[in-house]
């Protein structure tokens, strides 16, 4: 795959990363708060299971997020696709050219 990105996809990326990673901090917060609210279990056990999801999740942000650089962007909208973040319409912002390569990666 070719790893550069054009110019105007670049700046689009720089544009959604942001707005991405706030989806996903959000989405993240929202699993803690009904992991925490489950009254399954002792406190212990749900904070464990807390503890768990944030490490999972961590993991998944670092991957995603964490490597921002423009001969990463495609690989990382791809993960960021997969991870349903992205929506049709930020994709639909791209070139044609980057968004066969997303799409490519998400369905990996």
């Amino acid at each position: 795959m070719n790893a550069n990105i054009p110019e105007s996809d670049w700046r689009r990326f720089k544009e959604v990363h942001a707005k991405l990673l706030e989806r996903y901090c959000d989405r993240i917060l929202e699993e803690v708060a009904a992991a925490s609210r489950n009254t399954k279990g002792t406190a212990h056990e749900r904070y464990l299971k807390v503890y768990k999801l944030i490490k999972e999740r961590d993991k998944q942000l670092a991957n995603a997020f964490d490597d921002f650089r423009r001969s990463t962007a495609v690989l990382q909208l791809g993960i960021m696709r997969r991870m349903k973040l992205l929506t049709d319409e930020e994709l639909g912002l791209f070139s044609e050219q980057t968004r066969i390569h997303v799409e490519a990666i998400a369905s990996l």
